[in-house]
């Protein structure tokens, strides 16, 4: 029962990586067509991460009445008929108009399904299937690639992702019965702990919980710190350390490859060091890495190496502190809390990277590691804080 339920679980996993990748690969095409300026897709990613920060307020409500399992499948019909509506849309108005129910279904599944697993399964399993979730972001580009290559159509790729979106709602809706025997059972370690539904709380309220605001923090300074190293890598190694693009470009990939290794490896090891020592081992490789970007030697070879262990230092951070939220905070209260980590995550990765563009543009590209920096330090003060007042 919990194998089958986890194996669905870890398929929901790679879709909710799926469409991730999708707009920035597609959008060179797609803005053709629409007679958009390349800027717009800043508009779309906007609205849909004030989606995804509406619907992960809303996840303890949805929850509460609907159940995981329901919830989940829903938000992947969401996403499936917003990715339709992306293939079909001519005007750029459309794509806004489809990206609002993008960006809500989104949202609610990324909270619904990360706290069900800290609910029900061990920690190892929260790294993996964050790993998996790396394999469905690193396959989203690669299936549009492969349309635009192969028929020059961006609306087949979106269209494609769509039907395999579908697919998974239908299996999630087979397995609903799957989901409430598991809940009723209670956890994967054979433990008789029970969850009892309990009534959606109030923002004010969960915010009132000691430790919670610190937690928000170190999330928004993770989410922040991990868009921005993704986003702004390239232009650091080209602008800054006149490295030629296309080394520049491999290693900003390989940032990525190095958080979906780490996260597989950490699976391994979480278990038995506990999601506390994770966050702390995490954070110090991260801070290593930046000391390798920093150091004013020539040669780019520390640079470059600095960036992949920038992303081995991201891997167990996220999964970690998802899965330590019931233990921190109490079981009945995880589903409210993460509801409002993931808007905070969101607000991280939304607007602290273009914020660093502007210090590019008008200062310097040259503070890519210092700002990154401020936000290392700001998650090790606030998770080391959260911990002394435990």
């Amino acid at each position: 029962m919990f194998t089958l339920l986890l194996i669905i679980i870890y398929i929901a996993f790679i879709s909710l990586g799926l469409p991730d990748g999708l707009l920035g690969a597609a959008w060179p095409a797609m803005r053709l067509e629409l007679g958009a300026p390349i800027s717009y897709a800043g508009i779309i990613s906007m609205i849909i991460a004030g989606g995804t920060i509406i619907s992960g307020l809303m996840s303890d409500k949805l929850n509460y009445k609907l159940g995981t399992g329901m919830v989940t499948a829903i938000s992947v019909a969401m996403t499936a008929v917003a990715l339709f509506g992306f293939s079909v849309s001519s005007e750029f108005w459309m794509v806004c108009l489809w990206a609002v129910p993008y960006g809500l279904g989104a949202g609610a599944v990324d909270a619904a399904l990360n706290n069900y697993v800290a609910l029900h399964y061990a920690a190892r399993h929260m790294s993996w299937l964050h790993c998996f979730w790396g394999v469905g972001a690193s396959a989203g580009p690669y299936i549009m690639g492969y349309f635009l290559q192969e028929r020059g159509s961006w609306a087949d790729g979106y269209r494609s992702i769509s039907v395999l979106q579908l697919i998974l709602t239908t299996i999630l809706i087979i397995s609903l019965p799957l989901w409430r025997k598991v809940e009723a059972h209670g956890n994967v370690e054979d433990v008789d702990e029970r969850v009892e539904k309990t009534a959606p709380k109030p923002l004010k309220e969960v915010l009132s919980i000691q430790g919670v605001k610190y937690i928000l923090f170190a999330f928004f300074g993770y989410c922040a710190l991990e868009t921005t190293a993704g986003l702004w890598a390239s232009s650091y190694l080209v602008e800054y350390r006149g490295t030629d693009t296309i080394t520049a470009a491999r290693f900003a990939a390989l940032f990525y490859m190095g958080i979906t290794l780490g996260r597989f490896i950490s699976g391994f090891v979480t278990d038995r060091l506990g999601d506390r020592t994770m966050i702390r081992i995490g954070i110090g490789i991260i801070i290593l890495g930046l000391v390798f970007i920093v150091l004013p030697i020539h040669a780019d070879t520390l640079a470059l190496a600095g960036l992949i262990v920038v992303g081995l230092g991201c891997a167990p951070i996220y999964p970690a502190i998802i899965h330590s939220t019931p233990d921190n905070f109490g079981r009945e209260n995880s589903q409210a809390i993460i509801g409002v980590q993931m808007a905070s995550a969101y607000a991280g990765s939304t607007f602290m990277p273009p914020v660093f563009g502007l210090i590019a543009g008008s200062i310097s590209v040259g503070f890519y590691p210092v700002y990154m920096a401020i936000f290392a330090v700001l998650m090790l003060v606030m998770t080391e804080r959260k911990i002394n007042r435990r």
